[in-house]
């Protein structure tokens, strides 16, 4: 495995993240446990999960799934960098009471206590803005982070799904207060979608944060999509709806029939096209199964030529720099 350091900071981080949204909802505990002990041993050391994930009535599940697995003992927790988000609602379904979601101080503080009761742990080592708030002050926010800090319940503050000026404006606040601000944003960022190189990554590399991409096989569409439609092996539903919408099936096929050329497998070579992006301090992964961990940990060894990444390129071709991609 290979590690980088997580933005400005001193904290190293492997390339890949173990990404746990499907512990609990379609992958059971057991096996849950089972995939994270073989990413521990790959060496990936980078763990991402949020409070919501169970979703539902069963929000708060993966929090527990991971709890039960730290508690296990055998160093897990300490080889482990633990991210979790927070944000989203986390009051019983049903009950409508406020200040049980989003980023106001009081919130943060009742949802940092009950992750860290569900993680079985004493601290979170990359607590996570799950999105804006635009109801609270900057200011507050901070004002909680840096009181989590002080208290040793979390190391450090990211950011997920934020604008390029928000991380801009999040930071700018930090830095007048003498916070150490975000260190990291989690945004959507793969080969369909790569409207994060306009705003979202130059901000980041800007204020020094690591990029987190999430989705990185565009929904399975870059998994090897069409293949797996041909070979009646299982592309969603949803991913073949998308497939529907003639211009992006021709992408695929191009990409699919360019990969099949060069004998690369289309969900690793997803991955390592992240891995060579500039910014990018690795990929969340989610895998369902234990061979969908295997994959992706291949694609850590996939070097793509410069012939590939170019017409790579050519089928899925980004947005420009900004200003220029919109102006002159």
């Amino acid at each position: 495995m290979e590690y980088t350091q997580l933005g400005r900071t001193g904290l190293k981080v492997s390339r890949l993240v173990l990404g746990t949204m499907n512990f609990g909802p379609l992958t059971n505990e057991a096996d849950s446990h089972t995939i994270m002990d073989a990413a521990l041993d790959a060496g990936v050391n980078f763990f991402d999960t949020a409070n919501v994930y169970g979703w539902g009535e069963n929000k708060g599940r993966t929090e527990e799934i991971l709890g039960t697995w730290f508690a296990k003992g055998g160093d897990r927790r300490d080889k482990v960098v633990l991210a979790t988000k927070v944000y989203g609602n986390m009051a019983p379904e049903g009950d409508a009471w406020p200040n049980h979601d989003k980023l106001s101080a009081l919130n943060i503080r009742r949802a940092v206590d009950a992750s860290l009761k569900r993680l079985q742990t004493d601290h979170i080592d990359l607590y996570q803005f799950h999105h804006i708030d635009r109801t609270t002050p900057v200011e507050e926010i901070w004002q909680a982070v840096d009181t989590l800090i002080r208290q040793g319940k979390i190391l450090y503050a990211g950011s997920s799904n934020f604008a390029g000026w928000k991380i801009a404006q999040t930071n700018e606040t930090a830095r007048r207060l003498g916070s150490y601000g975000l260190v990291s944003e989690q945004c959507l960022y793969n080969l369909v979608e790569r409207r994060a190189e306009m705003e979202v990554i130059p901000a980041a590399q800007e204020y020094g944060l690591g990029v987190i991409p999430w989705s990185p096989l565009g929904g399975g569409l870059l998994g090897g999509a069409i293949r797996k439609e041909r070979e009646g092996t299982g592309a969603g539903t949803r991913t073949t709806s998308r497939l529907a919408d003639s211009p992006l099936r021709a992408q695929i096929e191009s990409y699919e029939n360019l990969l099949d050329k060069h004998g690369i497998d289309p969900g690793e070579a997803a991955l390592a096209w992240l891995l060579s992006r500039p910014g990018v301090t690795g990929p969340i992964v989610g895998p369902r199964t234990l061979e969908q961990l295997e994959s992706a940990l291949r694609a850590v060894e996939v070097e793509l030529s410069a012939e590939v990444l170019s017409s790579l390129d050519e089928i899925f071709p980004g947005p420009g720099p900004s200003p220029e991609a919109f102006a002159w």
